[in-house]
C-alpha cells in the first residue's frame, strides 16, 4: 500500500528535488490507523465480543470502502512522486515483487484459514497491479487520466456478460455472480481510484512549492508514528492482523467471552446459511432482518431459537422466509 516507481508522468511538474513529501506518509498514516479501527472492530464481531456483525453492517461496509478508496488514491498519488525525476526500474520491480508477493501471502494464508472465503483478490492484489496498470497513465495529460478515472468508476454499470461472471474472471470487477470472501478491491471500480490519485497528484504538485503543506515534517510524537507507519505500511499491513488476532485470542484465554445473544446468533446462522447461496452479502442481509421481524410478529422467534416448530411451524417459516425474498418483503 506504500509507494511503489513507475513511469515518469511528467518532471517537470515536481516542486523540488525532495522524492518524498513526508505529509503524504502522515495522509497514509492516518489512512492505516482508519484500517486499525475497522479490523480490530472485525476481529471482535469475529470472536462474538461485540454485537454488531460487522461485515454485514451497512456503515462498517461503507468505512472499509472509504479505508480502501484512500489507500488506492495514494498509491496513485505516490506513483507519481516516486517518478518526479524518472523511472528507477531496480526500485520499482524490487516494490512491485513485495506487494505481490506479500499478496500471494494473503492469499494462501486465509485459504488455510477461512477456504470458503479466502481472499483471492484483496487490496494487496490491487496495489500490485494498478501500479502496474498505471504506468501508461503516467504520460498522459491530466484529462485524459480524469476521463479514464470516471470511465472505470462507471463501468461496472454499463459491462455485463455472461461470460464475465466467471468464477476465474471475478477479479476484473464485471461479475453479476455473488462473491464470497474476506476483502474483495477487484480491477473495476477501483482502479478509478489509482487514476484519481495520479490527476491529484499532477495538479496539486505544481501548487505545492514553497508551501506549509510541502514543508512539513512531523514533530510530535504521534505524528512520528504516523509517518513511520506510513513509510513502512507494507510491513504494518502484514503484521497487524496477527497482532490483533493473538492479542485478542490470549484474553479470550484469561477471560472468556460471554454467550452471543440468541438473536445474533440467529443473523449469523442466517446469513452463513444464505451466503451459500446465489444472493449476494446486502441481500442476505435484508433476507435475515426481514425473516427474524416477521417470526417476532408471528409469534414463532421463541420457538424458532429453541428449536421446539412442529412441521407447520417449519412450513410457516419457511413460507415467511420466501416472502421476504420478494419485492416489499411482506408475507
Amino acid at each position: 500500500m506504500s509507494a511503489v516507481s513507475s513511469l515518469s508522468a511528467a518532471p517537470a511538474a515536481a516542486p523540488s528535488p525532495r522524492l518524498r513529501l513526508e505529509v503524504v506518509d502522515g495522509a497514509r498514516g492516518l489512512a492505516l490507523l482508519a484500517m486499525f479501527v475497522f479490523h480490530f472492530a472485525y476481529d471482535l464481531s469475529y470472536f462474538g465480543l461485540i454485537e454488531t456483525d460487522v461485515p454485514s453492517d451497512p456503515a462498517w461496509r461503507g468505512f472499509a470502502r472509504l479505508i480502501a478508496g484512500s489507500f488506492l488514491t495514494l498509491v496513485g498519488v505516490s506513483l507519481v512522486l516516486a517518478t518526479r525525476n524518472g523511472l528507477n526500474r531496480a526500485a520499482f520491480l524490487k516494490r512491485l515483487a513485495m506487494v505481490a508477493g506479500a499478496a500471494a501471502l494473503v492469499t494462501i494464508a486465509t485459504y488455510v484459514a477461512m477456504p470458503r472465503s479466502f481472499i483471492f483478490f484483496g487490496i494487496l492484489h490491487h496495489v500490485a497491479m494498478g501500479s502496474v496498470l498505471a504506468l501508461p497513465f503516467l504520460r498522459l495529460p491530466v484529462a485524459a487520466v480524469a476521463t479514464a478515472a470516471i470511465t472505470a468508476f462507471a463501468l461496472p454499470f454499463l459491462v455485463a456478460h455472461p461470460l464475465l461472471d466467471q468464477p476465474a474472471l471475478a477479479w476484473l470487477g464485471f461479475s453479476r455472480a455473488p462473491i464470497v470472501t474476506a476483502d474483495f478491491v477487484p480491477v473495476v471500480p477501483w482502479f478509478g481510484c489509482v487514476l484519481g490519485g495520479i490527476v491529484l497528484a499532477r495538479l496539486a504538485l505544481p501548487r505545492l512549492a514553497g508551501s506549509r503543506l510541502a514543508a512539513w515534517r512531523p514533530a510530535s510524537l504521534p505524528a512520528r508514528i504516523l509517518a513511520w507507519g506510513g513509510r513502512h505500511s507494507l510491513l504494518v499491513y502484514l503484521v497487524h492482523q496477527p497482532v490483533f488476532i493473538g492479542a485478542l485470542m490470549l484474553a479470550l484465554q484469561l477471560s472468556p467471552a460471554p454467550p452471543a445473544s440468541q438473536e445474533r446468533g440467529f443473523m449469523l446462522s442466517c446469513q452463513s446459511s444464505c451466503a451459500a447461496g446465489p444472493l449476494g452479502t446486502e441481500a442476505c442481509e435484508r433476507l435475515c432482518v426481514c425473516t427474524a421481524d416477521s417470526l417476532k410478529r408471528e409469534g414463532l422467534w421463541a420457538a424458532t431459537l429453541a428449536d421446539r416448530l412442529d412441521a407447520a411451524g417449519r412450513d410457516r417459516v419457511s413460507a415467511l422466509a420466501q416472502a421476504c425474498l420478494r419485492p416489499g418483503g411482506k408475507p
